[in-house]
């Protein structure tokens, strides 16, 4: 894993895009960030999230605010439940915590709105904890990486990746380490037509030893 991990970390130094949030490692400005992104292509969220920011630089000002004028500001992004979620997140932020996102993993999982994923993004990136994440981009790239051929959405699947990926962050930079993995999901390690000639670690990659890139993952069966 160590090996796999200086790839990974080296090739984001040199190959990860500059975005507004990778420029922080304020908790609150990661989670509007990891909210955001939710569902929602990088593209659109960046103008978002720099007015975002620009209205409700803190988590108390985003408390002060009322839910109206919230999602003004999400107008366009749509599914408002991730405003809305976010809103109330903030508030108990401010009403339980000062206004500081608690460092606390048990803490951050219990505020509204943060699953298990946005935790431990704003966990490593923002606090530099080891914390691993799994969306869908990881899912891809460990699936392929390590030949998972259990469909997607099942226990088994959920339960392997997210061992894989907490086997994965330990070390220096879990916050990049934890980037440069849903990077690669995104821009090399693609659903389709993935670009395993610019993959940093496709000597280690199982799937596409066994010429299964292109299977993996294993989508769930529909009933």
């Amino acid at each position: 894993m160590s090996a796999i991990r200086g790839k990974l970390l080296c090739w984001y130094d040199e190959a990860g895009r500059d975005l507004p949030w990778r420029h922080t490692r304020d908790p609150y400005a990661v989670w509007v960030s990891e909210v955001m992104l939710q569902q929602t292509r990088v593209e659109t969220v960046i103008p978002y999230y720099e007015r975002f920011l620009e209205s409700f630089p803190n988590a108390r000002a985003l408390a002060e605010a009322d839910e109206d004028t919230v999602l003004s500001h999400w107008s366009g992004l749509g599914y408002y439940r991730r405003a809305r979620l976010l809103h109330q997140g903030v508030r108990e932020v401010v009403a339980e915590y000062g206004g500081e996102v608690p460092e606390d993993a048990d803490a951050r999982r219990a505020l509204p709105g943060v699953g298990r994923y946005t935790a431990g993004a704003i966990g490593s990136i923002a606090f530099d904890k080891e914390e691993p994440v799994v969306d869908g981009n990881v899912t891809r790239v460990l699936a392929r990486l390590l030949r998972i051929k259990t469909p997607i959405g099942s226990s088994a699947t959920t339960n392997k990746l997210w061992e894989e990926a907490a086997r994965l962050v330990p070390g220096e930079r879990p916050g990049d380490l934890n980037q440069a993995l849903m990077e690669l999901g995104a821009t090399v390690c693609t659903p389709k037509q993935p670009r395993c000639e610019s993959c940093p670690v496709a000597e280690r990659c199982e799937g596409l030893a066994h010429g299964e890139v292109e299977a993996l993952p294993v989508a769930r069966a529909r009933k």
